[in-house]
């Protein structure tokens, strides 16, 4: 059985004589015409002196974050989604009763407030209540410093008191729409159209993790949920969509740390008679937007660097990036033997299913992933790491990808997508050998995807985002959790 705080049975006390007076404790419909942040813009050069010929009124409502409560007269504040805003009350104006029942108000509680723009003489832009409505009585009281708790992860538990109480979560929580719509008018005006795929599947495909299983009573069936967008996008291209785009929950059993989330945010897009540079192209052209649209800024402080999204940004291979951090020259033909040995000498695990791929990729983790601060296009991926991309023309133990890497971070995948399906047959196999080997984030052989690229899909160039790292780029943002509204948590033992 819950035991309550003196606070919280005060408030209880003080809920139940408010319903004694005939007055809802938990409100109702409330008309309100203005906004705390809007008033505050709207005046804030007017001078003092000018309010007393002036007649303006608002109608506002919101949650009580000060209280200054005197004899006949006092001042509070209210918070909206939009910001705060001083209330002046006086029992002179609202009456006896009105100014009785604000008396019992607590901070937390949520109010209407009536009254006449004015502003104090220290500046302030205050409304002059006229008449005051309780709207709904809170019955816990707020904490009087929510940043100052001394377990954070409660910021993220309780994620309705952080917004009360921080601005900066309040302001994040307002921005990532923003980021988001100013993608799909990107997007739109660059001739996409957005679709919706399913999320759950029977099969394991689009990209290496470790999925979610649940299961479907119906037909007594298992299934996955989604971990890549990829294979769906691309059947709409056989079937002639030729540009498409979809931003959507992925699903990845994994762990949990200040840049992964176990259900986040993508978005692949996928543009027929397109490729590798194109997608490149896209994806510089659309950060830009963002930066200059809903921010007005090029350089952004993100995980300890000072980043710069003007253009051009780097383009280099993964295997003379490699070379430039070790030395190490992977661009000559080597065995697996050898490949292994080199593996050893520096510190690097080889698995089972290990080939010279595998290794090269690696090694670019190992040593140099980290080291990509500036906005860089990492191309030239090994085929065993990359099984739905095209074969380089000029070296087939490489592929048409590329990796937009900043801060240290992973952001962007993308392909000159592979649609011989000749080739993805062999690519699926392989990843069935892996699976064998004991690779468990290797891809199923999805026979319908392989049916549908023996009608024909039309080169393409093909890209997946990770809209929540990106938001945490664009709001300067150390967690993943500060960019998710309800991030997925630990459990409370």
């Amino acid at each position: 059985m819950r035991v309550f705080t003196d606070q919280e049975i005060v408030r209880r006390e003080k809920a139940q004589n408010i319903k004694n007076l005939g007055i809802d404790p938990f409100g109702s419909k409330f008309e309100r015409t203005d906004f705390a942040g809007k008033i505050k813009e709207k005046y804030k050069d007017i001078d003092h002196d000018k309010f007393e010929s002036m007649e303006d009124t608002a109608t506002v409502a919101g949650r009580i974050m000060f209280i200054r409560k005197m004899g006949k007269a006092s001042f509070f504040s209210i918070q909206d989604k939009t910001g705060k805003i001083q209330v002046y009350i006086s029992i002179n104006d609202v009456g006896e009763d009105s100014y009785s029942l604000f008396k019992t108000a607590d901070i937390g509680d949520i109010v209407g407030v009536y009254g006449k723009i004015m502003k104090t003489q220290t500046g302030e832009v205050t409304i002059k209540c006229l008449k005051y409505t309780h709207l709904v009585k809170s019955l816990r009281p707020l904490p009087e410093k929510f940043h100052g708790l001394t377990d954070i992860e409660e910021r993220y538990r309780r994620r309705y008191v952080d917004l009360i109480m921080n601005e900066e979560s309040k302001n994040i929580a307002f921005t990532r729409p923003k980021i988001i719509k100013c993608i799909r008018d990107f997007m739109d005006s660059k001739g996409f159209v957005e679709v919706e795929t399913p999320v759950l599947t029977t099969l394991l495909t689009g990209a290496s993790a470790r999925p979610f299983i649940t299961h479907h009573n119906t037909q007594n069936l298992d299934m996955y949920m989604r971990i890549a967008l990829e294979l769906p996008l691309k059947r709409l291209l056989v079937g002639g969509m030729e540009a498409v785009y979809e931003i959507g929950r992925t699903f990845r059993n994994e762990g949990m740390d200040t840049k992964h989330n176990p259900e986040f945010t993508m978005m692949e897009a996928y543009l027929a008679y397109s490729d590798l540079e194109g997608m490149m192209d896209l994806t510089e052209s659309m950060y830009q937007e963002i930066a200059r649209k809903v921010f007005g800024k090029m350089v952004y402080n993100w995980n300890g660097h000072e980043i710069n999204l003007e253009g051009p940004w780097k383009r280099i291979s993964m295997v003379d990036s490699i070379k430039e951090v070790t030395g190490i020259d992977f661009k000559k033909d080597m065995s697996l033997e050898d490949a292994k040995k080199l593996a050893q000498e520096h510190d690097i695990v080889v698995e089972d299913h290990f080939k010279v791929g595998h290794i090269i990729n690696a090694f670019f983790e190992k040593y140099v992933e980290e080291t990509l601060i500036q906005p860089t296009f990492l191309y030239g991926h090994p085929v065993e790491i990359s099984p739905l991309t095209k074969n380089n023309p000029d070296d087939p133990r490489f592929v048409d990808r590329f990796e937009l890497f900043i801060g240290g971070s992973e952001f962007a995948n993308a392909y000159t997508e592979l649609n011989d399906p000749n080739v993805q047959l062999e690519r699926f196999e392989s990843q069935l050998e892996e699976k064998n080997l004991g690779n468990d984030e290797a891809n199923d052989i999805d026979m319908d995807f392989i049916e549908a690229l023996e009608y024909g899909m039309p080169p393409a160039g093909g890209i997946g985002y990770g809209i929540d790292r990106l938001c945490m780029l664009f709001t300067e943002s150390d967690s993943i959790r500060d960019v998710i509204l309800f991030p997925t948590m630990k459990e409370r033992k």
